[in-house]
């Protein structure tokens, strides 16, 4: 059954259009902390360094008092974005394009505006789901620099007896792959990095208990980053134009996890996806290079 009616759906996508503008500085300790926690022996950080692609999610972060955190560890809803009332909150995927030769550098001084593009209503076979997608634009004193769209989802929790939706293969033609294991340690330092209290990444009791989920769950900006880092590790003078990815299913702290990638023929564009440990396909995604 629908739980949202047409005027609730209404005053949702009343927020489309709405904006805000962020400012911040492109230090270098997230960038040696976020080195770290990816297991990478990088060079200090230095000022005019390039930016890796997509740790620009270290900054820009929202600085919410603890009075304003709602049960599930984020802000309360209804400020920038839709108060959905759906409880289950993930990002679902992106895209993103980076500007040809103006890169965000450590030191930058640096410009966010956010967008609310679109709020849209769906009722599917794994239940009722609402898809928000933002808009970002990043500049620096040199100008645009980064385009990015960003998809979330809110959905209901899972009836009891409910089935998940079928499960789909991860790929068996990867030529470069990595074997992970998101511990403790691992999610709890990317949540600080983000400063994301979400409490499905931390919270053992909470996610089982609370969101029925096995486990811990994996950032899902977390996997991209590594998806892009395995690149990283195979072309490391690479420069990326365009990233694009979508969250398949979630991955758990439970089991040991893998990211693969793969060229395609013309030698710039790579596919790269995340495998759980029972083979299953969980992020999806496809890296450009300059």
């Amino acid at each position: 059954m629908t739980m949202l009616d047409e005027r609730e759906i209404a005053a949702l996508q009343a927020w489309q259009g709405r904006s805000e503008t962020f400012a911040d500085c492109i230090t270098a300790a997230p960038v040696r902390a976020l080195s770290a926690t990816l297991d990478r022996d990088d060079p200090l950080p230095e000022p005019g360094m390039p930016l890796p692609a997509l740790w620009h999610w270290l900054y820009f972060l929202p600085h919410h008092r603890q009075s304003e955190i709602g049960p599930d560890g984020h802000a309360r809803r209804g400020g920038f974005l839709p108060p959905v009332p759906l409880p289950r909150r993930m990002w679902a995927g992106g895209r993103l394009a980076w500007e040809a030769g103006n890169p965000l550098r450590v030191g930058d001084a640096v410009k966010r505006t956010s967008t609310i593009a679109s709020v849209t209503h769906k009722a599917g076979r794994t239940g009722e789901l609402v898809f928000v997608l933002v808009r970002h634009e990043v500049h620096n004193e040199r100008g645009l620099a980064l385009t990015e769209e960003h998809d979330i989802v809110y959905r209901a929790v899972a009836a009891p007896g409910e089935a998940a939706p079928p499960p789909t293969a991860a790929p068996k033609d990867a030529t470069f792959s990595r074997d992970l294991l998101a511990d403790d340690v691992l999610l709890f330092r990317y949540s600080a990095l983000t400063f994301n209290g979400h409490r499905i990444h931390y919270d053992r009791r909470y996610v089982t208990e609370v969101e029925g989920y096995p486990g811990l769950i994996v950032h899902g900006p977390l996997i991209a980053t590594l998806l892009v880092d395995l690149l990283r590790r195979e072309k490391p003078e690479a420069v990326l134009a365009r990233f694009e990815f979508r969250a398949v299913r979630p991955t758990f702290d439970i089991a040991p996890f893998r990211v693969h990638g793969r060229p395609e023929a013309d030698g710039k564009t790579f596919r790269l996806w995340g495998e759980d440990a029972d083979g299953w396909l969980t992020m999806q995604a496809t890296a450009t290079l300059a």
